[in-house]
């Protein structure tokens, strides 16, 4: 059996987005195990929604998407399984039932805050393999 054509390399730079995707899959495939090696159960999606919500306290969908210039859609999917393992919920608000805004959970905020603290080291090596590829990508 053969092996099937990379079309996206083939395709060159019009595929562009193509490949850029596949490099964002793979940058979070291997976050996630970088974490998983530490200890600690950690997608790298959900770094930028709870240190909104660490920083500004409850925040919408669509406050949080605006303020990580993010996709709502991306950031609703991301509040889906950041609810799922119990570290948010949504909150109803008084005033407009349509807004929804997403605060940590109970356990969900010493949960976001210790994982700050046990991640600094993987964070840093993280922050060394960005500067890599950077480097190998421009040259």
């Amino acid at each position: 059996m053969s092996e099937q054509p990379d079309y996206s390399r083939l395709a060159g730079g019009a595929a562009l987005g193509a490949r850029l995707r596949r490099l964002s899959e793979r940058i979070d495939r291997e976050s996630a195990q970088l974490y998983a090696a530490f200890g600690i159960e950690f997608e790298q999606r959900w770094f930028g929604i709870l240190n909104q919500i660490i920083r500004n306290g409850p925040m919408t969908v669509g406050d949080i998407a605006s303020a990580l210039r993010l996709t709502h859609v991306s950031i609703s999917q991301a509040r889906r399984s950041l609810e799922a393992k119990g570290f948010v919920h949504s909150l109803t608000d008084g005033k407009d039932a349509r807004r929804r805004p997403i605060a940590l959970s109970r356990n969900g905020g010493p949960r976001a805050r210790g994982l700050h603290d046990r991640s600094q080291h993987c964070c840093r090596r993280l922050a060394r393999a960005g500067t890599l590829a950077c480097k190998a990508s421009a040259g």
